[in-house]
């Protein structure tokens, strides 16, 4: 017990903090590409849409190194888009905390995509109809009724997301590195710690990351509960 006080007195809290911000920014990005996306695939018929579904789903299937070295190629310093940014803006994606925001919106879409084509899906469209007869226009008819409807089921799936951005580790390690003070997220630094053989250090952090975990998805169960 006393040596549990005396490392979370000296415990550096960055890794929490900047895993929460993370996980926001990256659960905010996904959001509102999961929405768009999961609206297309649930809504529309096209040619392709089996295939675009796929493509989108691939992060949560793909080993996350795949998934952080694809970043690279496309975004890294030696890419062109890596290249444009240094040159215009003085910026680079790579080994910063934006870039496991990247990482990490990248792996929680499939999340939202799923969760969100799903509730799209299962929206009565006889409700739709009586609202297009009210001459509501199709935004109108979208933010007042559709997306009501399926919110429940959007939140639950964003929540999921949430807890697997806030758990990324092999993409973000690739993208970002485990710089402490800057890019080192609460993953990271529980791979460190053992690394290091820490292992009081490691168990800690690894209690604090299962509780955060397991209080998103029993927020998010209860809102997946029939009512």
């Amino acid at each position: 017990m006393d040596t549990t006080r005396a490392l979370l007195a000296g415990m550096d809290w960055h890794p929490l903090i900047l895993s929460l911000q993370v996980a926001a920014w990256a659960t905010a990005v996904a959001l509102v590409l999961g929405m768009a996306l999961g609206w297309l695939v649930g809504r529309c018929r096209f040619p392709g849409r089996q295939l675009l579904e796929a493509a989108c789903m691939l992060p949560m299937v793909l080993p996350p190194t795949v998934v952080g070295y694809g970043i690279l190629v496309l975004a890294g310093r030696r890419s062109p888009l890596g290249a444009w940014l240094r040159e215009h803006f003085d910026y680079a994606i790579i080994f910063s905390w934006h870039g496991a925001v990247v990482a990490s919106a990248i792996v929680a879409l499939p999340l939202v995509l799923k969760s969100a084509s799903a509730a799209f899906a299962g929206v009565d469209r006889s409700l739709e109809a009586a609202a297009a007869t009210l001459r509501q226009s199709p935004l109108s008819v979208f933010l007042r009724v559709t997306l009501p409807l399926a919110w429940p089921g959007i939140l639950a799936g964003t929540l999921l997301a949430y807890a697997r951005a806030m758990g990324e580790f092999g993409a973000s390690l690739m993208v970002a590195g485990s710089i402490p003070q800057q890019t080192q997220t609460l993953s990271m630094a529980i791979y460190d710690a053992s690394q290091a053989g820490q292992d009081d250090l490691a168990l800690v952090l690894v209690v604090i990351t299962s509780l955060l975990s397991m209080a998103v998805l029993v927020l998010s169960n209860r809102l997946l509960a029939p009512r």
